[in-house]
């Protein structure tokens, strides 16, 4: 669709595209109405249960952590123990009144979105997709937003916890609450919610309509001159979609801000506890309300700062880390500013004008992780053949579910391929292939993963100024798998080819980041999800390559006890549970496959089947039956 130019050829434009949208916006809203119930019970029905089944266990386990641990003084543990029935009791409310909110929202606003996305650039037999996109697809979703809360509940809180109750290094201090100072954080505590939740709140509700308008005269002048976000597609719909609920947007903002405001004045305590002064508390509630102003001046393009009074609230604003680590970045940043190739999405930046300037191809969150988890396949399947990962692994994930080497070194490992490639082709960005380069300007728009590229652009300038040779490097990517790397110690006997022991502690100060990076990462429910994937592939390729049945055939040398068959039939039970999570999709899938496709899929499960037929004796036939299942679906997500 070309850009129409001239008054009367956008006015006609204009006009032209309301009955089309208002037809696309009534589809979307019956179909919301048909989804968004299902959808609704099954968030509500799956979360709820979570939550209530989960509770008493969460309930007696934080309590337990919290009374085990040492990084909490004695204060601030018995302050704990005394305020935590609160939130703990509170937490199966808000937890099922939050997954109802979420469940709604998704349900309502899927299927509508979908629609409109269905009438975009690139779609083809829009006509079948304004009817079928976002009915099955957001039930599916629905679904994985179960399991991914299930993974958090039961994975990622656990540990949460193990970290809470690890062991105090040597020279860490406990955190912990001077009792002196507790009145004063108190007093300023409370004065901060009386001042700053009104004062804050004023602001908010003084700018809200020009928020509004500013909002709309943008949409309409972006609707009208198919300019600024809506340049990549001319989507004339998603612009009136937009206009239409830009008010909820805006009571949306003055809740938060109300929210918020709560949580700024509470603060204050916090900082008459670092800074030991009351003053500086009493400064703090007077100077939050003058940052609360900038920010909102910035985010409506108002005049740069403040009006309202703002004085000093630190004794000393140096954080060393923190700036060196900034400047850093923005000196790679304003280094080079080329356009990047090889991505697949087009974002417009824009430079504070109605226009946007510059275009900007950005990546998206999930092209991270398939980068990610697409690279542990790889040279998860590398590293199976050449030894350095193990049946006994893979097992263990298997059994445990959990294994250190595969969630955490294994992803490290990758990572460190990544910056070793980016650190000796002397490249601005991080190379995750040899087309594509991420960098501040590409990297996406998510504050998880913000978190993550800093550190990594860090840690390969530091590789790069440690000018590895190729004996190092092939022996820190073995390293990095079969050593504790505490201590340059560590490394002796390990054929490191250089004695500097200094070297060696820098490197293993890397490989530490990396792997608290890769733990920090394995927190996040999806992660959960597509390491099961990962593991399972990783297990077809070891039933593929024979590693399997030689391991059995090892250990079926020894006496076969019944211990054995208890860890078999506990592998079985667990791979029955993995796939229950994305059996279904698979199936889905396959049943959507060409005949061909399903002709070489059909094969290869046979041929498996030849191979399994020649296997041990010993190996039952329901175990056959699920490896059967899982190479008939691999071989199906292959094929699509």
């Amino acid at each position: 669709m070309e850009v129409p130019r001239g008054f009367m050829a956008t006015l006609w434009s204009f006009v032209s595209f309301l009955p089309f949208f208002f037809l696309l916006l009534a589809l979307g809203v019956l179909k919301a109405a048909a989804v968004g119930p299902i959808v609704t019970v099954v968030v509500l029905v799956g979360n709820s249960s979570v939550v209530i089944g989960m509770w008493p266990a969460h309930f007696i386990w934080t309590y337990y952590c919290v009374m085990k641990t040492k990084r909490l003084g004695l204060v601030l543990k018995i302050f704990l123990l005394v305020m935590l029935p609160l939130p703990l009791i509170l937490w199966p409310i808000l937890g099922i009144l939050g997954s109802l909110v979420v469940a709604i929202g998704y349900g309502f606003f899927a299927p509508l979105i979908a629609t409109f996305e269905a009438v975009g650039e690139g779609v083809v037999d829009k006509l079948y997709h304004c009817f079928a996109s976002g009915c099955v697809d957001t039930i599916k979703g629905a679904c994985t937003l179960v399991v991914d809360f299930t993974d958090f509940c039961f994975h990622s809180y656990f540990s949460y916890m193990d970290d809470l109750c690890e062991k105090v290094t040597v020279g860490e201090t406990p955190m912990d609450v001077k009792l002196t100072k507790l009145p004063s954080c108190l007093l300023v505590c409370l004065l901060g919610v009386i001042l700053d939740v009104p004062m804050i709140s004023i602001v908010a509700l003084c700018k809200s309509p020009y928020l509004l308008l500013r909002g709309w005269h943008r949409l309409f002048h972006d609707l009208i001159g198919r300019e600024g976000p809506f340049l990549e597609t001319v989507c004339v719909p998603f612009a009136g979609l937009a206009i239409l609920l830009w008010p909820l947007g805006v009571i949306g903002a003055l809740v938060t801000a109300f929210l918020c405001s709560f949580l700024l004045g509470l603060y204050g305590g916090v900082v008459v506890h670092q800074e030991d002064s009351l003053r500086m508390g009493l400064a703090y509630i007077v100077a939050v309300v003058s940052i609360f102003d900038e920010y909102t001046n910035d985010l409506l393009y108002l005049r740069e700062g403040s009006w309202l009074p703002r004085p000093r609230y630190r004794k000393s604003y140096v954080d060393q880390e923190h700036c060196e680590q900034k400047n850093e970045v923005e000196q790679n940043k304003t280094k080079n500013g080329k356009v990047l190739s090889g991505l697949n999405r087009t974002k417009l930046a824009s430079e504070r004008s109605r226009t946007m300037k510059k275009a900007i191809e950005q990546l998206k969150p999930i092209q991270i992780w398939d980068w990610l988890f697409r690279s542990c396949e790889i040279n998860g399947r590398i590293l199976l053949g050449e030894g350095l990962i193990t049946v006994a692994d893979i097992e263990e994930c298997i059994v445990k579910g959990k294994c250190k080497k595969l969630s955490i070194k294994l992803p490290s490992w990758c990572i460190l391929q990544c910056l070793l490639r980016s650190a000796k082709s002397d490249s601005y960005g991080l190379l995750i292939s040899d087309e594509v380069e991420v960098s501040n300007l590409n990297w996406p728009n998510d504050k998880v993963l913000d978190w993550i590229l800093g550190p990594l652009l860090i840690m390969k300038d530091q590789i790069r100024r440690l000018q590895l040779d190729e004996n190092e490097e092939a022996c820190l990517r073995k390293l990095i798998l079969t050593s504790k790397n505490e201590k340059p110690k560590d490394w002796d006997g390990e054929g490191f080819p250089s004695d500097d022991n200094i070297r060696k502690a820098q490197l293993q100060a890397i490989f530490r980041r990396l792997q608290g990076i890769v733990g920090n990462m394995s927190r996040i429910p999806s992660f959960r999800r597509r390491f099961n994937s990962l593991v399972k592939s990783l297990y077809l390729e070891a039933i593929e390559s024979g590693a399997l049945t030689e391991a059995r055939g090892g250990s079926a040398s020894g006496s076969k006890t019944s211990d054995g068959r208890k860890r078999q039939n506990k592998s079985i039970a667990r791979w029955s549970s993995l796939d229950v999570g994305g059996g279904s999709i698979v199936t889905s899938k396959c049943d959507a496959s060409t005949e061909e496709n399903h002709n070489l899929m059909q094969s290869s499960s046979n041929a498996a089947a030849v191979r399994f037929s020649r296997a041990k004796d010993g190996t039952s036939c329901q175990q056959l039956h699920i490896m059967l299942n899982m190479i008939a679906n691999e071989k199906c997500v292959r094929f699509h």
